[in-house]
């Protein structure tokens, strides 16, 4: 019925079967981004926040969040990740989130990068609350991935 790979021929979801591909080394980078005021931003900055350590607690939560990925997204194949690492770059008014995952498998590596920058945002944005409900979280995407059958892909500046 259709040559889409999540949909069997009678049209009904279903998990690819990765079976007879290669393992290959694979790593995938996402970023997003969390806008506040001033004020939230330095609070943030200085770890002065009424819920303490708000950097250190949303990298742990888009480390598990890579993790749990096959969890959260139907369909997504349950892998065992390498290494995931979460960065946070500060900008005026802004908080900028990175997330990296590696592995060797037959498939993954872009939705476990994806994942632990949203959970990563929510995060910042949950701990971040009592100082600016105003926050805007966004402009989640993947900004590369290398390995696979698609080999290597970079984002272009938009």
């Amino acid at each position: 019925m259709s040559a889409l790979t999540h949909l069997d021929n009678s049209g009904s979801a279903r998990m690819v079967d990765v079976g007879g591909k290669a393992e290959t080394l694979r790593t995938a980078t996402a970023s997003g981004v969390i806008r506040m005021s001033a004020n939230a931003l330095e609070a943030i900055r200085s770890g002065n926040a009424p819920k303490g350590d708000v950097l250190g607690t949303a990298r742990i939560a888009g480390i598990m969040a890579a993790k749990k990925t096959s969890e959260l997204i139907p369909l997504c194949h349950p892998l065992a990740l390498d290494r995931v690492t979460v960065d946070f770059a500060l900008k005026d008014n802004a908080i900028e989130v990175n997330a990296t995952v590696s592995l060797t498998a037959k498939t993954g590596a872009e939705m476990e990068a994806m994942t632990a920058v949203s959970v990563a945002l929510l995060t910042l944005y949950d701990m971040g609350k009592a100082l600016d409900k105003d926050m805007i979280v966004g402009e989640i995407k993947l900004v590369s991935k290398t390995g696979g059958k698609s080999r290597d892909w970079h984002a272009a500046d938009r």
